[in-house]
């Protein structure tokens, strides 16, 4: 176990091979599909098409195979990746990276291989690399980028019709990170799944981490880490132990149990094994984006940045990717939430604010999203009963049936900018603030729809 200590370089820039990398240095076959790739990400965003990220690396990858690992070699770089949180995460832990020297981010989202591609080809010579990965994805990512550090984050349903089982993705993280010994592993201990999969309390290693920091985040979501994913009995979850900013829990049969955590949260401070403690004060609404902080900070001191520079530039972001963005809807102000699976929507309904806010939900079942929308049933809507709830999306009539057994009286308008006037009119105030919340694809289309009116 590594424990969680700043290395002796904190808060310089790093000097080191990686920092003198020059696009040059690259094999002449991937500056090609380098220049490629920019060319037609660039065409996208002037047609109109789209940002170009994916296409771009899609195009940069049919040309050279092993860009992404000649691209990443040589840069000080940590990936993250988890269910949720992930987009947040990386944002952060990039301020608090930029806190020390240029980064190259994939900051809008985009965390498949291309678009990981695409945010390299587009990054700064010797810059520091922080990438959000999805969670099916990860063990891809980490052969073909060799991170510094893996911040794992959690593990719970999402798009079942195409990713399947969530222990199939620990599997895989599993023998990722068994293959790539020289990566800084930091996990949440609060979650049986990514503790499995970061390889915590194997048998017969005595208690050996295997050079994992742990932090204690608060996690409250259980229902998809019922049964031990090492040997297949009960995990059993003790609230009146609290240990180290979290619920202890252990397998009920094996030696799978909550590692003692190297840094864990106590309230809004982060504290420290060495006793330490920081005070993290975000822009960023709700418990959960105190927890993606304490994730964040972690990652950034396992590339050598101290944590109370760290925590301070993380202070400073406002929005992620329009997600918490106000936007001004026909004298309406209207806060965008993004939520995309039941542990997500679990989170989301907390960061609602109180009546008499009126709600809009915005639900789809794209290919992004998953086209099986029956995790609707596993969200608690009951909590917004004796509200104005208005439900729109493509998938909006699904949701209408789950509101109406939730006891939920609502509206439904398959329109966005007219579910927001409904929403409007059924708070009875002049200049309302309503609270939108959307799965991912819904999200993207409210936010095209709603952006007419100027944002805050």
């Amino acid at each position: 176990m590594r424990g969680l200590q700043t290395p002796r370089h904190a808060g310089r820039a790093p000097t080191s091979s990686w920092a003198k990398m020059r696009t040059v240095d690259l094999p002449l076959r991937t500056r090609v599909a380098a220049m490629a790739g920019r060319a037609i990400a660039d065409a996208s965003r002037w047609v109109g098409a789209g940002e170009g990220s994916v296409i771009g690396g899609r195009v940069t990858l049919a040309i050279d195979q092993r860009a992404l690992e000649l691209m990443a070699a040589g840069h000080q770089s940590v990936v993250v990746s988890g269910t949720n949180g992930k987009t947040t995460t990386n944002r952060l832990l990039a301020a608090a990276l930029a806190s020390r020297g240029p980064v190259s981010t994939n900051s809008a989202g985009a965390n498949l291989i291309p678009g990981l591609v695409s945010s390299l080809f587009r990054g700064r010579a010797g810059a520091a690399v922080s990438l959000e990965v999805d969670e099916g994805h990860l063990a891809e990512a980490v052969a073909a980028v060799h991170p510094t550090a893996v911040v794992l984050l959690n593990l719970s349903r999402d798009q079942l019709d195409r990713f399947g089982e969530v222990r199939r993705h620990a599997a895989d993280w599993r023998l990722a990170l068994a293959a790539s010994p020289g990566t800084v592993v930091v996990a949440n201990a609060d979650d049986p799944l990514v503790t499995w999969a970061a390889g915590a309390c194997q048998p017969g290693t005595n208690g050996d981490r295997c050079g994992v920091t742990w932090v204690g985040t608060g996690q409250r979501w259980r229902a998809d880490a019922s049964a031990c994913p090492n040997c297949g009995s009960r995990i059993r979850w003790s609230d009146d132990r609290p240990e180290r900013g979290g619920v202890h829990w252990a397998c009920s049969s094996c030696p799978l149990a909550r590692p003692r955590p190297d840094a864990w949260l106590e309230g809004a401070d982060l504290v420290l094994a060495d006793g330490r403690r920081f005070n993290i004060r975000l822009l960023l609404p709700g418990r959960v984006n105190v927890s993606n902080a304490a994730m964040a900070v972690a990652g950034a001191m396992a590339l050598g940045v101290d944590p109370a520079r760290a925590v301070r530039a993380m202070s400073r972001v406002r929005a992620v990717a329009g997600r918490y963005q106000v936007l001004n809807v026909s004298g309406s102000r209207v806060r965008l939430l993004l939520a995309k699976n039941p542990a997500g929507w679990a989170e989301a309904l907390d960061l609602i604010r109180p009546p008499p806010t009126p709600v809009v939900i915005g639900i789809n079942a794209g290919v992004a999203d998953g086209r099986d929308p029956s995790w609707l049933w596993d969200v608690p809507f009951e909590r917004l009963r004796g509200r104005v709830v208005v439900a729109t999306g493509d998938r909006g009539r699904d949701l209408s049936v789950r509101l109406r057994y939730a006891d939920v009286r609502h509206t439904y308008e398959h329109d966005y900018r007219k579910a927001v006037a409904l929403a409007s009119a059924g708070s009875g105030a002049n200049q309302p603030e309503i609270d939108f919340v959307a799965n991912y694809t819904s999200f993207q289309d409210a936010r095209r729809a709603l952006t007419s009116g100027s944002a805050r």
